[in-house]
């Protein structure tokens, strides 16, 4: 490979080799140097990269928050209406290229290094503000701006708690199922939303 685009090539396979590490040995248990090894690079590299396995961490959430908003595009230029973009969002979020074992046990590690991490609690923040904004813009076209408000935190609440859910879970992971479970709640609320609309 030239060496033009050598390190992105580096960089990116040490993310994956990252959430690969964590999905195999947890967070706390891996190393920089085994993620190295796995990513085929030098831990030195690794170190030079990203300064730390913090640091490493932080770029691999980076790189997921960048594929999931690229998922995101993708369902929401096929939605026309408020409704379509609420189940745009919901089925980005349980996408193929997301609700899987490696990425879901990777979520889990975020938001356990979230306590004691700045950068990584910051970037945590920066994706559930987003969802919810995105999400209550919608619902209020449905609703009133309180009841959207609330509609929304509770949609990003079932997203992220299904998503952590899945960690104590055997088997494969149900998307479908996941997903079901969040469209029911959304039309509990936009139903109830209607009706205090009215009352």
């Amino acid at each position: 490979m030239p060496r033009i685009g050598m390190e992105a090539h580096r960089r990116k396979a040490l993310i994956d080799a990252t959430v690969e590490t964590i999905h195999a040995r947890g967070f706390p248990d891996a190393t920089m140097a085994e993620i190295a090894r796995r990513a085929g690079v030098s831990g030195g590299l690794a170190h030079h990269y990203f300064g730390s396995k913090a640091g490493l961490l932080n770029a691999t959430m980076r790189a997921l928050l960048a594929d999931l908003s690229r998922d995101l595009r993708a369902q929401m230029a096929k939605a026309e209406t408020a409704r379509e973009r609420i189940s745009a969002t919901i089925a980005a979020s349980f996408g193929p290229g997301q609700f899987q074992p490696a990425l879901i046990s990777a979520w889990l590690a975020f938001y356990l290094q979230a306590r004691v991490e700045p950068e990584t609690r910051r970037l945590l923040r920066i994706y559930h503000r987003r969802l919810v904004s995105n999400l209550a813009h919608d619902f209020a076209l449905l609703m009133g701006r309180e009841e959207a408000r609330r509609a929304a935190e509770g949609t990003a609440a079932m997203i992220d708690g299904l998503w952590l859910q899945r960690v104590f879970s055997e088997g494969p992971p149900q998307p479908r199922s996941a997903v079901r479970m969040v469209e029911d709640y959304v039309e509990r609320q936009i139903v109830a939303g209607g009706r205090d609309r009215h009352a």
